[in-house]
């Protein structure tokens, strides 16, 4: 009895507390979301849908402003971190991965609107139910945008706010399927098709370059002395094939001085030469073990220290897209070492022969001198500057808004981006332009990663607090064939997607599994076929199909409420 009293006299306090409140959820959304079992998660976007849905069944809500200031934010961040590969992708590489996004998507909305046609869903029930079905975040918060800035227009008989409760339960009955489902079946696909995921990615990493091994983590800097004359017998050309692999960074000092030029040959060794070496701690072992019998290690006469400064490049250049660090010859050229490439907040399969898009990020470790200049070859060097651009930024969602406004009225029909589309194309232009002018829109990695969560997070709660007060109405009338109907939308646009990719755009296995995920916006699926696969090759289908994803999907999510 003691603890239900304490439980309702927090409930009054939070009553009361709104920013209390609020911030509870999201609280408790992130505990819940973190709780494993086995290797399954909820994650925070579903903990938090679901500690709303618990204090939203006992009458609380948050303001609509409130929700879309978070709504705004994410949006917005998601054209940002897309632009600077949307516009290129659809230039290069990417009619495939776009087709890929484009189908999976349309399957998804064809299943929707049928399932609500034939099952008699409530008005926006076929939002919701795209939108969890989907697992799709940006379809859910453009159609409750849509709805609430009367761009969609309530048919007769209900209202604006019943119309948007009807996309959140549909959105929250579905989603543990969507969720789960996904993964299940990204998980069991492979067996059942025949496709051995490991087997083909190791095939694939071999086929990309036999001599090719993934850039090791961990790495240092040694040096050595040559003391024995069989070091001064080894030819440049039989140094290059026996012991310099593609990362390495070696340089020698001879007499006191650094020899110019790279090391990658056209050099041999003399008695008393230092050797400065910057690599992997695997190839000290692997690859130089042998050499390492020729020399002494010594305490190095300059300060290594000064040749291990980490930094990021952004690659802007258009010259060297396509290219790949084996082909720049990076390590010898230029002195530093990569340690990774990011792309669309993903890491890469890194090796030397990967191939350079527009707007990866390389972790490189090297002097800072050696850094500014590749960082000049390949487009920027991030600073350590943790200030972001707020009058861009703050401008830039100003005009999505107002692009949002615009609309053309026919008939009954407002025919216009609405909220969603508008700010995700501010996003998408200001993130394409940074991407061009690097000092123009700074918005660091995890300022971006705060507001996008953080937006997410505010709407998601808000999606819960207001489907919390009649879900299990809404379940009782329809719940078991909306669950049934949102099976199907999972299911049947990732079957679509694989047979398509396939047969019709001949799409690698590896990358057509990554492609899916990304096709689905599901990190947590991407997860499950990088590990079955033992490689992070799935991670280039990811990314290819990603960006067109979040733009389809949060179009289909308004113009789903159309039929």
């Amino acid at each position: 009895m003691e603890d239900l009293n304490l439980f309702m006299r927090l409930i009054e306090l939070m009553q009361q507390q709104h920013t209390l409140m609020l911030f509870f959820i999201l609280g408790l959304g992130y505990l819940i979301g973190n709780i494993r079992v086995g290797s399954f998660s909820l994650g925070p976007v579903a903990g938090v849908l679901f500690a709303g849905l618990f204090f939203g069944y006992f009458d609380f809500r948050i303001t609509p402003g409130a929700q879309s200031v978070g709504f705004a934010l994410f949006i917005f961040s998601v054209g940002y971190q897309a632009g600077p590969r949307f516009f290129d992708v659809l230039r290069t590489d990417g009619l495939k991965y776009f087709t890929l996004a484009a189908v999976i998507a349309a399957t998804g909305f064809s299943v929707a609107v049928l399932a609500t046609k034939l099952l008699s869903l409530a008005p926006g029930t076929s939002a919701g139910l795209l939108a969890g079905g989907l697992t799709s975040s940006p379809t859910l918060a453009a159609a409750q945008e849509a709805i609430r800035s009367g761009q969609v227009i309530p048919p007769g008989g209900i209202t604006a706010d019943e119309m948007i409760g009807n996309v959140a339960t549909g959105y929250a009955i579905t989603y543990i399927f969507g969720l789960a489902g996904l993964i299940a079946i990204i998980k069991l696909l492979p067996g059942l098709v025949g496709i051995d995921l490991k087997k083909q990615s190791t095939a694939l990493e071999s086929k990309s370059s036999e001599n090719d091994e993934p850039i090791d983590r961990n790495y240092s800097t040694r040096a050595f002395r040559v003391i024995d004359e069989k070091a001064t017998l080894l030819s440049a050309n039989e140094l290059k094939e026996r012991f310099w692999d593609k990362t390495a960074v070696v340089r020698v000092v001879r007499d006191g001085k650094l020899l110019s030029g790279d090391y990658d040959g056209g050099h041999q060794f003399q008695m008393g030469d230092e050797i400065y070496i910057l690599a992997g701690t695997r190839y000290f072992t692997d690859v130089l073990s042998e050499f390492a019998t020729y020399c002494e290690e010594i305490n190095p006469s300059v300060n290594l220290s000064d040749y291990m400064q980490p930094a990021q490049i952004v690659v802007i250049n258009k010259d060297i897209i396509g290219m790949s660090p084996e082909d720049l010859n990076i390590p010898a050229t230029y002195g530093v070492l990569i340690k990774s490439v990011v792309r669309m907040r993903m890491e890469m399969p890194h090796s030397p022969t990967l191939k350079i898009k527009k707007g990866d990020i390389l972790n490189v470790v090297g002097s800072s001198q050696n850094i500014e200049k590749l960082g000049k070859k390949l487009g920027h060097v991030e600073k350590e500057i943790a200030e972001t651009d707020m009058v861009t930024f703050c401008f830039g969602i100003c005009f999505g808004v107002l692009i949002g406004l615009l609309a053309i009225n026919v008939g009954q029909l407002s025919i216009g981006l609405g909220s969603a589309g508008g700010l995700l194309s501010a996003g998408l232009v200001i993130g394409y332009l940074r991407s061009v002018s690097p000092t123009f829109g700074r918005l660091p990695d995890a300022a971006r990663w705060i507001l996008m969560e953080l937006g997410l997070l505010l709407f998601m709660a808000g999606v819960g607090l207001r489907a919390g007060g009649d879900i299990i109405e809404t379940f009782m009338a329809a719940g078991p064939l909306l669950i049934i109907a949102g099976v199907m939308v999972t299911t049947i646009p990732i079957l679509v997607g694989y047979f398509f990719g396939r047969k019709i755009l001949k799409i690698h296995p590896v990358f057509l599994f990554g492609g899916i995920c990304g096709s689905m916006t599901s990190g947590a699926s991407l997860s499950v076929v990088t590990k079955e696969a033992d490689s992070a090759m799935p991670s280039l289908g990811y990314t290819g199909a990603y960006a067109f994803a979040n733009v389809l999907l949060t179009i289909a999510g308004s113009v789903i409420l159309f039929f």
